[in-house]
């Protein structure tokens, strides 16, 4: 079983960032249960508004973020996000350092 981590592990780098979603623009498959790809970690960046970010079974937790706040989104793990009160996030993706891909 897992938590939602604290923070980000050591050497990871950024890579890439999604647009930023509102309730209008959260793409439905988000909404549903996904994951990164193996290797790919993500920071959700609450900008405003709040966010529940729910890891799915077996996985247990979930964490609520408001503006300001930011989420850590484990490789591989299925989640699902949802607003909880309107507003716009968006997702900052890394990896290892060394990775070429």
């Amino acid at each position: 079983m897992s938590r939602i981590p604290k923070e980000l592990p050591a050497g990871l780098v950024a890579y890439g960032r999604s647009p930023d979603f509102t309730p209008e623009t959260l793409p439905t498959k988000l909404q549903a249960a996904h994951s990164t790809k193996a290797g790919t970690w993500g920071l959700l960046h609450v900008l405003e508004g709040t966010v529940l970010y729910r890891l799915e079974p077996p996985h247990n937790g979930e964490q609520l973020a408001a503006a300001g706040e930011s989420v850590v989104i484990e490789s591989g793990i299925l989640h699902r996000v949802a607003f909880v009160e309107p507003g716009r996030f968006y997702v900052e993706f890394y990896r290892a350092a060394d990775s070429s891909e």
